[in-house]
């Protein structure tokens, strides 16, 4: 598990004015767009064969994605990143490392190790080639001497690392902005725009070709003295996630990155939860807390994107949902940790997006509160104040109702198993699929009051709520 500490630390507090622009490099592969996302290689060492990865694969293969960046240090094995390709191989989509710089993992200070990994993985039928050459990306890692990366690999690499825009490209065809979330240019809770870290990359490379950016859904950490670390604190998400897709296709850089796959221990996940992997703890906030739904949000905006859109053609009528299951005031639960930081930033509300091929009434109850907005077609995002109770989604043209069904997650004014859980829960109407956390015997609590074992009834996809 990676910390994000340092990422962005100066990347506003120092001027970008000063920072020359680097000539453009021309695409070598026909200018096609591509959308990855950030897997986390680390809490998944326990799987034992390709197989473990072909369901998750084949999701993300469905929703438009063409790749997966394989975060990962030295801990994990050769053996693991080929159990990834080969399942790659296998479902059809495409896979690059990710090289992890973070807390004493790959050191820039050997880049023969990190040349001996590409090596290892270049001639994969799985391994994303880009402009004619094996694609590498990173975690942190500024400084790191790419000739040396190269000759150790046995190969030229085009390479988009996630280094700093004022610092020394060299050796980078690209950079890669991790800064997906609201923050305040420190990487801390904050009200700066995702937007303002795009400038400062584009300004810095000088070509949208040689920007890849983010796109975060969430992020809240709560860990406390059960790891070796602290961190406990919440970007602002809100509507980011819808707000932010809108962005890109404004933006239109070349490569996009979904931060991340299944980052369960940051609340930053797209990805299933019923995936085998690690339990550091993180159970405790993402247990009953699924996020699939927005991934199912993200299909047309992917789709639009690849296209050179700037807006969503809908095919599949959806309303996707999520909200925090308690408010953001409440006091006195028994969690020793505390409130995260940035708490205060968050909104009490909950969000409705509706993905519509016709205009429609969507209605939402969200406790004592109901609200009726009228909804284009397209994709269009709405707000309700939260409220305590069971929450209600319904779409109606006149006097017919298209679809409606009532959340299986409860707000409550208490905190989930002792916890101040500022999670999401994501739904979607019509109901998806159950997504259950899997218990490969090691699930813990972190730092809650109750065993973090599944409580949501189980029902079959399309269903409501009995």
């Amino acid at each position: 598990m990676r910390s994000v500490i340092l990422l962005v630390a100066g990347l506003l507090a120092r001027s970008i004015s000063a920072v020359p622009s680097q000539p453009v490099v021309q695409r070598q592969d026909g200018g096609g767009r591509m959308v990855f996302a950030h897997f986390m290689m680390g809490i998944v060492q326990s799987r034992g064969s390709s197989d473990d990865y072909d369901e998750e694969f084949g999701i993300a293969k469905a929703a438009g994605i063409d790749a997966f960046a394989l975060n990962m240090g030295p801990d994990v094995s050769n053996t693991q990143l080929g159990h990834a390709y080969d399942s790659a191989a296998k479902v059809g989509i495409k896979v690059f490392i990710s090289f992890d710089f973070n807390s004493g993992l790959f050191s820039t200070g050997d880049p023969a190790a990190v040349g001996d990994r590409i090596k290892a993985f270049k001639g994969h039928s799985a391994q994303l080639i880009v402009d004619n050459k094996p694609f590498v990306s990173s975690f942190i890692g500024t400084g790191l001497n790419v000739a040396s990366v190269e000759s150790a690999a046995g190969t030229e690499i085009t390479f988009f690392p996630n280094w700093y825009p004022q610092d020394d490209q060299t050796g980078a065809d690209g950079l890669f902005n991790w800064m997906g979330w609201y923050n305040d240019g420190s990487n801390n809770p904050g009200t700066v725009a995702p937007s303002v870290g795009d400038q400062a990359y584009l300004s810095a490379v000088g070509s949208k070709d040689r920007y890849m950016a983010p796109v975060a859904p969430w992020f809240s950490a709560h860990y406390g003295g059960w790891v070796p670390y602290t961190k406990n604190w919440i970007f602002q998400g809100n509507d980011l996630w819808f707000e932010r897709w809108k962005e890109i296709l404004t933006t239109g850089p070349r490569f996009i990155e979904i931060v991340a796959w299944n980052d369960y221990g940051e609340s930053s996940y797209v990805g299933p939860l019923r995936a085998r992997h690690d339990d550091d703890g993180h159970s405790g906030w993402v247990n009953d807390m699924p996020h699939g739904g927005w991934l199912e949000m993200a299909k047309p905006f992917i789709a639009a994107f690849k296209s050179g859109a700037t807006s969503p053609t809908i095919t599949e009528e959806k309303l996707v949902y999520w909200y925090r299951p308690m408010p953001k005031g409440i006091e006195g639960c028994t969690d020793p940790l505390g409130k995260p930081n940035g708490w205060d930033l968050m909104t009490d509300e909950v969000f409705v997006v509706a993905l519509l091929t016709q205009a429609g009434t969507v209605t939402v109850t969200s406790g004592p509160n109901t609200k009726s907005f009228e909804a284009p077609a397209g994709a269009s995002l709405y707000k309700v104040p939260m409220g305590v109770g069971t929450q209600k989604f319904t779409l109606t043209r006149g006097s017919t109702e298209v679809m409606s069904d009532t959340s299986l997650r409860d707000i409550l004014n208490t905190c989930p198993c002792g916890l101040y859980n500022f999670n999401a829960y994501v739904g979607t109407v019509p109901a998806s699929p159950a997504d259950v956390l899997v218990d490969n015997g090691n699930i813990k609590s972190g730092g809650g009051t109750c065993e973090p074992k599944s409580s949501l009834p189980i029902r079959a996809p399309g269903s409501s709520r009995l």
